[in-house]
């Protein structure tokens, strides 16, 4: 790890309504612990007020945004569009991603995760963005072996993972010059211990952690924050990328206390 500070970013969850007060409320609860925000695009496969609008939002509340756009939605033109819509909103920092199955429907895109890269930084040498900054750009990796494209990012998001050792095993295997975030999700419920993994087959859940979470709903704030902590101490990683889920309230209040 460089000589950087260690960075809380926070994700918060987008509106499905056309409706910003329950965001409004999380970037104000949070901002006390949080450096940035992501704000995650038609979130587990439900459509949601647009990203770029919400990083946006954020900005215009004295916050730092990060807008997740997905390549499941998206044609050429639509990404162009996204990123027009970020250039005129002063949005500049993005996370890429394959996307959630939907839940109705199926894929449209023509885009690639690499091509929105790609496109990313070749936008921003046409007339049309008028000279605008160049965007910074982000993407996400499993505890696996990262492709070479993927190193040329701005920033890299790792999986969310219940194990320390996990991540640092995956970090010693890696060489990236560029922050590198690890993934610390709150487990709200033991059906969500589930839910995740079904969706995420490569997730290793504690069993203790599911029966703590079981008894004490509260046991998964816990647990997260002092993951977070621990990430933080290990000098591993450039900071956190952390799901508070709807426990985003005591999240702020134990990480104001400890950090």
């Amino acid at each position: 790890m460089h000589d950087r500070r260690f960075e809380l970013i926070c994700e918060v969850e987008p509106p499905t309504r056309p409706d910003l007060t329950r965001v409004r409320h999380q970037i104000g609860v949070l901002s006390p612990v949080a450096d940035s925000f992501l704000i995650p695009d038609n979130h587990i496969g439900r459509a949601t007020v647009s990203s770029v609008a919400v990083a946006h939002e954020v900005q215009a509340m004295g916050a730092r945004g990060i807008a997740c756009l997905n390549s499941r939605d998206r044609n050429l033109l639509g990404f162009r569009r996204d990123l027009l819509t970020a250039a005129a909103y002063g949005v500049d920092r993005f996370l890429f991603v394959y996307g959630d199955k939907p839940t109705a429907g199926g894929r449209t895109s023509e885009l690639t995760v690499r091509t929105m890269v790609e496109e990313a930084r070749a936008a921003v040498e046409e007339p049309t963005f008028g000279g605008c900054g160049p965007f910074q750009v982000g993407v996400t990796s499993g505890l696996r072996a990262l492709p070479t494209w993927k190193t040329t990012a701005d920033f890299v998001f790792v999986q969310v993972s219940y194990s320390l050792e996990n991540l640092l095993r995956w970090r010693e295997s890696v060489s990236l010059d560029v922050p590198v975030y690890a993934g610390v999700m709150v487990l709200a419920s033991a059906n969500m211990a589930r839910n995740l993994a079904a969706k995420i087959p490569d997730i290793a859940i504690p069993d203790q952690l599911v029966a703590d979470v079981e008894r004490d709903r509260d046991a998964g704030v816990t647990a997260a924050c002092e993951q977070v902590l621990a990430i933080r101490d290990s000098g591993a990683f450039d900071g956190v990328h952390l799901v508070p889920v709807s426990r985003y309230r005591q999240v702020a209040a134990r990480l104001e206390r400890d950090l």
